[in-house]
């Protein structure tokens, strides 16, 4: 089964928590703080695996999540880092956050490697909290959460040549004929429901890869028949072959069929028409005495393109076509496998996920509501209940800014500060 649009989870793993620990020596009457720290989670990557070519895989698991690291202890030891989760995919895997639909990374350069979620940050030991006034910290800071998301997993497969028209032209006829590809063949219309693909040998030159792209009918753009499931595939073709049957047998309209696949390209994107593209006449073993041909060379004079007569049946025209693709698939750069809504550049990757803000006051019930990233982080890793944990949370909370936005919008003595679960009363 080809599997090209899966959903899945992953999480990076939380950061070890600090130690809360004193020294515990013969002789020694009271010995100092010597918590260690935590350990960092572990990070999210994604590798293009050489041997994958489906995203099957995740169809059967769709929760991913990284170790977490290890709390620290005593004697100043650290906690242990966690190992990084390293989820391999095939070239040309597109990484989506699920919710904003951004793009977060587009695999597509053999052995590729990228970063999509950071582990989160140990946690401090009480030792690092010791000093002259405060001897004996009896706090110490829990790790930081590990970045997750829901993530969507695209592929778009990677080819020199794509074959595209609407079903029963020739195109898994000529894709057998010159490549070892053994696609499924008959006279009906969708006998192709996946993309196959082939690799070409030529006698001269250098080998290049064929697609198949099936299920591209009137409306596919809009998700009609198979279309919009194998749309995505053509913007990492170099090269379009646009098959259409001049047999004259199938009571088709040429023109009709040339205009309708054309326009779906330009509704799911107009940049798939910036692709070279041949035109080519199929079955014309077969063909009998009709005005077609002299129609697809008419279109072919309009729209500028090459027209190639074939017969996958008896291997006319054949020959020329595969001549012709040689040359110019090697006059393309590999730039060229992608299309982007501004036709100039290859897509800029993105590594890791946005910063969110570090903190948002708002009025509910005449309280002052705190929210945001930073906030949460620092709250949820120290002990409340703690005097001097409390101490180091307002020192925390001042470094952010909290308390000048605070006064900003008139807080005064008495009036309750809200974050997360905890309330608190103001005190200037």
């Amino acid at each position: 089964m080809f599997t090209d649009y899966v959903k899945i989870y992953a999480k990076a793993g939380n950061g070890g928590n600090g130690a809360i620990s004193f020294r515990h020596e013969k002789y020694v009457a009271a010995g100092g703080p010597d918590g260690g720290d935590g350990g960092k989670g572990g990070d999210v990557y994604f590798k293009v695996d050489k041997d994958a070519n489906t995203l099957i895989e995740f169809r059967f698991n769709k929760k991913y999540k990284a170790n977490n690291g290890e709390n620290g202890s005593g004697a100043k030891k650290y906690g242990k880092s966690a190992d990084d989760l390293i989820i391999p995919v095939p070239i040309g895997t597109v990484i989506k956050d699920a919710e904003t639909n951004e793009i977060l990374a587009d695999l597509d350069e053999p052995e590729e490697k990228v970063l999509i979620l950071k582990g989160g940050k140990g946690g401090l030991g009480n030792s690092h909290f010791a000093t002259s006034t405060r001897q004996a910290p009896r706090f110490a800071i829990d790790g930081e959460k590990g970045e997750e998301k829901e993530l969507i997993l695209e592929l778009k497969l990677l080819a020199d040549v794509g074959l595209v028209g609407f079903p029963n032209v020739g195109k898994s006829t000529f894709l057998a004929r010159v490549t070892s590809a053994k696609p499924k063949i008959a006279n009906y219309e969708f006998t192709t429901l996946e993309p196959n693909l082939g690799v070409v040998k030529p006698k001269s030159g250098k080998s290049f890869v064929i697609a198949d792209i099936p299920g591209i009918i009137e409306g596919a753009s809009e998700g009609a028949g198979l279309g919009l499931q194998f749309l995505r595939h053509i913007e990492r073709t170099r090269v379009l072959l646009h098959f259409i049957d001049a047999s004259g047998t199938s009571g088709r309209d040429v023109e009709k069929d040339f205009e309708t696949i054309t326009n779906e390209f330009s509704k799911y994107n107009a940049n798939i028409q910036n692709k070279p593209q041949i035109l080519i006449a199929s079955k014309i073993d077969i063909t009998q005495e009709n005005e077609d041909l002299k129609k697809l060379e008419d279109i072919a004079k309009k729209n500028n393109l090459k027209l190639f007569k074939i017969s996958s049946v008896t291997g006319e025209g054949i020959d020329d076509l595969m001549n012709y693709l040689v040359t110019l698939i090697e006059q393309i750069p590999k730039s060229d496998y992608y299309t982007n809504n501004q036709n100039t550049e290859k897509k800029v990757k993105v590594y890791t996920l946005e910063k969110e803000e570090a903190f948002k006051v708002t009025r509910e019930k005449g309280k002052f509501v705190v929210t945001g990233k930073a906030v949460d982080n620092i709250i949820r890793r120290v002990n409340i209940a703690d005097n001097e944990s409390l101490y180091f949370l307002h020192k925390k909370l001042n470094e952010i800014g909290l308390n000048t936005e605070l006064k900003k919008q008139g807080i005064k003595d008495g009036d309750i500060v809200k974050i997360g679960s905890y309330e608190m009363e103001w005190e200037d």
